[in-house]
């Protein structure tokens, strides 16, 4: 019997979660859901965060999920209360996931201008580690050019030139991902710092942590990634989103235009 999972994101950067869990387990039917009318949301308020989150809820409340994966960091900053309490099930988030795989005392994280301004990877990394030092970067502009069917290389490299030197030079020696969008660009990103700072992708301990709660069948082992059982929703551009899943996880599969209960 086949796990019911729902992972949500604005757009692109849950693939990094869908295939990471893809990779390690066949036993799950996946409901991936990409807000793309409305992406990015991390330079939108957090009250609309919030609003959005409701919605997203409500899209999933008749699915029967056996557990949602939270593949938007910045909805994990500012609304992981309202999907907890409104779906009632297993909400498995980036941020909680990661806090328990740092290793060293000086952690820079990037992330999205409204996951910044929360704070809440400052204040749940602090709270379980001593003598830590998180030190955030906010990167207002990196999930739109992500996002762009035709990446601009140089324009991406200007970018992390401007957002990781700030956190170079506070000597850190982790390095969180903290959109899950960042790691569709970790080549990118790796380039920018010297190779004795970790870098961590969030949606690798996201799963993880997955797997440890709902056990791997041993009957079951990885033999490749099986589209079968994955479907695709979206809020706007389903032909631009399909030949994205095409580009970056290269699945042929219908992408299917859903509305919420607002798109506003």
């Amino acid at each position: 019997m086949k796990l019911k999972v729902g992972i949500f994101d604005s757009g692109i950067g849950g693939f990094t979660i869908l295939r990471s869990l893809l990779e390690t387990r066949k036993d799950v039917e996946v409901y991936y859901l990409a807000d793309t009318k409305r992406v990015p949301y991390g330079n939108k308020d957090i009250e609309h965060i919030r609003f959005i989150a409701r919605e997203i809820c409500f899209w999933f409340k008749d699915k029967n999920l056996d557990a949602l994966l939270i593949a938007c960091n910045t909805t994990n900053a500012c609304a992981l209360d309202i999907l907890e309490d409104n779906l009632e099930i297993p909400c498995f988030d980036l941020i909680h996931s990661v806090s328990e795989t740092v290793t060293k005392n000086r952690i820079g994280v990037l992330g999205t201008s409204a996951t910044i301004k929360s704070s809440y990877y400052k204040k749940i990394i602090e709270s379980k580690k001593e003598n830590v030092k998180v030190i955030q970067q906010a990167c207002p502009q990196f999930v739109s050019e992500i996002e762009k069917p035709n990446q601009d290389i140089n324009k991406l490299n200007l970018l992390s030139d401007l957002y990781i030197n700030p956190l170079l030079k506070e000597n850190i020696e982790e390095l969180i991902l903290g959109c899950s969008h960042y790691p569709l660009i970790y080549n990118v990103l790796k380039n920018k710092i010297h190779s004795n700072i970790r870098i961590i992708n969030p949606s690798a301990a996201l799963v993880d942590k997955f797997n440890n709660t709902f056990l791997i069948p041993k009957k079951d082992h990885y033999d490749c990634i099986s589209q079968d059982n994955i479907k695709f929703f979206v809020t706007a551009k389903s032909e631009e989103f399909s030949k994205k899943v095409k580009y970056w996880l290269e699945i042929n599969k219908e992408i299917k235009l859903v509305y919420l209960r607002s798109n506003d």
